[in-house]
């Protein structure tokens, strides 16, 4: 054994970084082992992107910080980690079927609606552009649409711990017309990074109730002008700065209780082994599942999927027509969202300026089909359907990226009761935390991985008889909607009650 620390804490993405940065707040000294080159996760920065002599940062993705991100947002802001976020203004909706575009404006149409929630939605036929993309079908099947989201009102799959099993999203809008059902598919694959015919139900209802059909305002968000890279590096320096420690290319293979826990790990392929009392698991749920399963008996336990994607990121030597900064692709389209990033990040504008060019990044969720394409058939049938859509741009490319985001992001899903495992373990003084991690909290990704880092450190802090953080709750939903929850919350109780008392 090489050394001891107070707590080792597997996993260096938002939720490890979280659990970490509060312990060592409270005088601990936590030591943090992260496989990958750089700690931060899916938020984290890469290897910059050279462009005509430019120097592009890079990321997994574009990250939106939502409003309801409220311990995330909070935790860097307390520390002055949190840059004055960007603004979303509007998003698209392109809708494709054949070779007919059509296009509506719908971001800031939810987000500020003048009607109350949960009817916001409302309002969207209120714009020409959007009743123009719906036809009779979708009329037809409005009814459909509506019980769907009034299923989302009554039900709180994660917090009333309601797995709903073998119901999925895409079965819910087979009685759905055509557009709205590439609306609200476009939607899903937007919010949770994935093809939403493998979402299960429980998690789109979640999703749902926690992103905008509660509260309008739910739908604000904003972007990091310089990318979550900028972030984790400067969280990463403030926990080692308070004591903490964090070591990079770690791999942990599993652990043992030996009076004390054992982490064994490879640190750069050479092998090593750390004693704490406690332990967090906080890496995303594939390397969760292979430690868990390297180190108990673990037959029965449920993980949630992790999932692959594909980031495309085109620069042109002239701008688009005016358009939306981001918004969704459905229909026929191969790519499923896109984020102008002249428009969203700084060096990306200082490009735009100069140059007069622009930046596309477009993300593709699925099918696996598709991701299985060689990058050179992707990049091609990406570039056909986006000049689909700005054929201005055709014949003005710059320079294209494709990058493979492993399959770590979480699939939103809940396991049968009594096997997903939660913050609190079967396993004494071992805790979990991560955006795969059942809790009976709401939230989601980010903001879900914080909640949970932070919650395993109360855990620790706890049982080493320190004080706790507090845990800070969300805006309730609007009187209207609130309303109609407890209505239908109440009627589902008696339903129960007439159900085991016949």
């Amino acid at each position: 054994m090489t050394s001891r620390h107070d707590a080792i804490i597997i996993g260096g993405g938002i939720a490890g970084m979280t659990a970490a940065l509060h312990l060592a707040e409270r005088g601990l000294k936590p030591l943090l082992l992260e496989a990958d080159e750089r700690a931060g996760g899916r938020l984290s920065g890469r290897d910059g992107i050279t462009v005509n002599g430019w120097i592009f940062p890079n990321e997994h993705g574009v990250h939106g910080i939502w409003s309801s991100y409220v311990n995330f947002k909070h935790m860097l802001a307390r520390h002055n980690l949190l840059p004055a976020l960007l603004p979303a203004c509007e998003e698209e909706w392109i809708y494709r079927v054949h070779d007919v575009i059509r296009r509506a404006p719908i971001g800031a149409t939810i987000r500020y609606s003048k009607v109350p929630a949960p009817f916001h939605y409302v309002q969207l036929f209120l714009l020409p552009q959007f009743l123009f993309m719906l036809d009779i079908r979708d009329w037809l099947g409005i009814f459909h649409v509506w019980s769907t989201l009034v299923m989302a009102i009554g039900i709180d799959p994660f917090v009333e711990d309601q797995p709903l099993e073998g119901l999925t999203f895409g079965a819910s809008l087979k009685r759905w017309g055509p557009a709205l059902r590439a609306l609200f598919l476009g939607l899903t694959r937007n919010g949770l990074s994935t093809d939403p015919e493998q979402v299960p139900l429980a998690g789109f209802l979640a999703f749902l109730r926690f992103y905008t059909v509660m509260r309008r305002e739910a739908w604000v968000f904003g972007y990091l002008p310089n990318g979550g890279g900028e972030v984790c590096e400067k969280l990463s320096a403030k926990i080692e700065a308070l004591g903490g420690g964090i070591r990079l290319r770690s791999r942990v293979r599993r652990v043992e209780k030996d009076g004390d826990w054992v982490v064994h790990f490879a640190s750069q392929g050479v092998p090593d082994s750390i004693r704490s009392r406690f332990v967090i698991l906080a890496s995303d749920s594939p390397a969760a599942e292979s430690i868990i399963t390297s180190s108990f008996p673990a037959e029965g336990l449920f993980f949630p999927h992790g999932l692959s994607h594909a980031v495309i990121r085109l620069w042109f030597d002239r701008m688009p027509r005016r358009t939306a900064e981001a918004g969704i692709f459905s229909g026929d389209f191969v790519m499923h969202n896109f984020f102008w990033l002249d428009r969203i990040y700084d060096t990306h504008r200082k490009w735009r300026e100069e140059t007069g060019g622009s930046c596309l990044e477009a993300h593709v969720y699925g099918p696996e089909e598709v991701l299985r394409q060689t990058d050179a058939v992707l990049l091609t049938n990406i570039l056909t359907d986006f000049y689909r859509a700005f054929p201005e741009l055709k014949g003005h490319l710059v320079k294209p990226h494709i990058q493979r985001n492993a399959a770590t992001h979480t699939l939103p899903a809940l396991g049968s009761r009594g096997t997903h495992l939660g913050v609190d373990t079967p396993w004494e003084n071992f805790f979990c935390a991560g955006d795969w991690v059942w809790l009976r909290n709401p939230s989601f990704f980010l903001e879900r991985a914080c909640v949970t880092g932070l919650e395993a450190s109360n855990r620790v802090l706890a049982l080493c008889g320190k004080p706790t953080f507090e845990v800070r709750s969300y805006p309730p939903p609007e009187p209207l909607a609130a309303w109609i929850e407890s209505a239908m919350m109440k009627g589902r109780k008696k339903r129960r009650e007439k159900r085991s008392n016949p």
